[in-house]
């Protein structure tokens, strides 16, 4: 079988040119975007949420990639920089920022599919069979390779990656497809209210990841032809998918974890709440994503930094960690952490209580102060005695966000104002 033969997944590989559309706001993660792009947002302790969709391009042997910025896009281009500038261009292996370069008068990239219409002639000039399309700002494991198997096989002009989700999860948020036996995509809709469940399945639907893989030259004809039309949002899911189902072979390809008798991991980490969630489902003991699997590694950007130090070990303070991950750079002092996530150069004071939390780097936590469930954004300075997440009415009078389902996030911003 094709699927077995590893020179034929690396010769795809090389064929082809990822573009990852990484400009997005994400607004439903409120001030934690205020200053960075929902893909350079923290996620998993030493990483960024850009670094996935990264790591899985390296994994899978594509060495083209290209990353369309947009929005608030400086600590997302500094790190792509830092972490991923070390690919040899002789070998024809490059991470390439894109900005937007509008063809006409319009400044930003008006939808998914414009960020790629007005990168046509970048993608062109690097000459790929397939064009890889992946979203920015999702946290997920994938081969590509065994997806551009399941295209070329399929002998298809497109093919959506897809993962079952519930119904109620689906409905307005993400797009949902219908197939016939043998996965080719017979209807789409972007976003519905009610969305169609799968046969045989109730109560669920097959939703679109946002990761699309084009036969090249189609892609390319499908883009002119939107970029005409005065109608159209220049969207992949509002306008090319739906345009293109009836008269040309559009396929989906369900994900699958490695292990089969498991549900594949995919997590949109687009609000407090699910950010918060993928965090705490890292540090269970057997999580479904493992970040400590060296079989197929996330890479990333850290500081040179010391080990995390761990001090005072008396009667009425001692430095504790349960249940958690505590990066380098860090220093408990005195304190007890229990189930939370602590970033590289976090420092906690004597007496402070940390759980359930998560605390991006270089957050500074005075002493006696008491943290549940909450989200402290980067460089944030907590001052002593102060106590967050155990009153909801209170942390809001205070100027802090509380989500739907009880999680505080804290912003630097928020602390200065609090001072005031």
């Amino acid at each position: 079988m094709l699927n077995n033969d590893d020179r034929y997944i690396s010769s795809l590989s090389k064929d082809t040119y990822a573009i990852i559309l990484a400009g997005g706001r994400g607004s439903r993660l409120f001030e934690l975007t205020d200053r960075r792009a929902k893909p350079a947002v923290y996620f998993g302790g030493t990483f960024r949420i850009i670094d996935f969709p990264l790591s899985n391009c390296l994994n899978s042997g594509i060495g083209r990639v290209g990353v369309a910025t947009q929005y608030k896009s400086h600590s997302l281009i500094s790190h792509i920089h830092r972490g991923w500038g070390t690919f040899k261009a002789d070998l024809s292996e490059f991470v390439e920022v894109l900005p937007a370069s509008p063809h006409k008068q319009n400044d930003w990239y008006t939808g998914t599919a414009d960020a790629v219409y007005q990168n046509i002639d970048i993608i062109r000039n690097h000459k790929p069979k397939y064009i890889l399309i992946l979203s920015g700002d999702h946290v997920y494991r994938m081969d590509y390779g065994k997806l551009l198997i399941q295209h070329v096989e399929n002998k298809a002009d497109m093919t959506v990656c897809c993962i079952e989700a519930s119904v109620e999860e689906a409905a307005g948020s993400f797009g949902v497809m219908s197939v016939d036996e043998t996965n080719k995509v017979i209807a789409f809709n972007e976003k519905p209210s009610n969305p169609k469940e799968t046969p045989n399945k109730p109560g669920v639907c097959l939703a679109s990841m946002g990761n699309y893989v084009f036969n090249t030259e189609f892609l390319f004809d499908q883009l002119n032809k939107d970029a005409i039309n005065p109608t159209s949002n220049h969207d992949f899911g509002l306008d090319i998918i739906p345009s293109i189902i009836k008269q040309h072979n559009i396929f989906a390809y369900p994900i699958q974890d490695p292990d089969a008798s498991k549900p594949p991991y995919w997590r949109d980490v687009g609000t407090i709440d699910a950010l918060w969630e993928a965090n705490m489902e890292l540090i269970e003991p057997r999580p479904q994503f493992d970040l400590y699997d060296q079989s197929w590694p996330i890479f990333t950007y850290q500081s040179q930094l010391p080990p995390a130090k761990f001090i005072f070990d008396n009667a009425t303070r001692r430095g504790t960690a349960l249940d958690s991950t505590v990066a380098s750079g860090c220093i408990v002092s005195g304190s007890t952490i229990r189930k939370s996530i602590l970033y590289s150069s976090v420092h906690t004071h004597s007496h402070s209580v940390i759980e359930q939390s998560v605390l991006m780097p270089e957050c500074d936590i005075g002493k006696h102060c008491k943290l549940y469930k909450v989200i402290v954004d980067a460089n944030c300075r907590i001052p002593a005695e102060l106590t967050i997440g155990y009153d909801r009415d209170k942390d809001i009078a205070r100027g802090f966000r509380v989500s739907d389902k009880g999680i505080t996030l804290v912003t630097s911003a928020m602390i200065e104002a609090l001072k005031h």
